[in-house]
C-alpha cells in the first residue's frame, strides 16, 4: 500500500503564493461547489473520477480537495493507485482552508 501523502491549507497557500500552479481537483458536489467554491480548482465530482482520468495529467503534481478530506484522501489514494505519481490530499478539506486561511470562504 502507497503511503498518502498530504498538504497543509497553509503550505498550499504559501505554494500558490509563489506562482506554483498544481493541479487542484475538487471532488465535492456541485451543490457544495456552489456554497464555497475553492479558487482556481478542476471540479469532477468524486463519483466521475474513474470516466474522467483521461482529463488528467499522471505526470501532474495534483491535489485532491473535499469538505473535510475524507472523500479527497479516497479519491487521491485512487490516483496513486492507477499511476498517478504526485499527488497530493488537502488536509482537512476546504473547512480547514477556511478556518486558517480563508475566512472569507463560506462554511458548511
Amino acid at each position: 500500500m502507497v503511503e498518502l501523502k498530504e498538504i497543509s491549507p497553509s503550505e498550499l497557500k504559501e505554494r500558490l503564493d509563489r506562482g506554483e500552479r498544481p493541479v487542484v481537483i475538487d471532488v465535492r458536489e456541485a451543490g457544495e461547489i456552489a456554497i464555497a467554491p475553492f479558487p482556481g480548482s478542476l471540479h469532477i465530482p468524486m463519483g466521475e473520477i474513474t470516466g474522467r482520468l483521461a482529463e488528467l495529467d499522471p505526470d501532474a503534481e495534483t491535489i485532491v480537495v473535499c469538505h473535510h478530506g475524507i472523500r479527497s484522501a479516497q479519491v487521491a489514494a485512487y490516483l496513486v493507485h492507477t499511476g498517478f505519481r504526485r499527488v497530493l490530499n488537502l488536509s482537512g478539506g476546504t473547512e480547514a482552508w477556511a478556518m486558517t486561511v480563508d475566512p472569507q470562504m463560506p462554511r458548511y
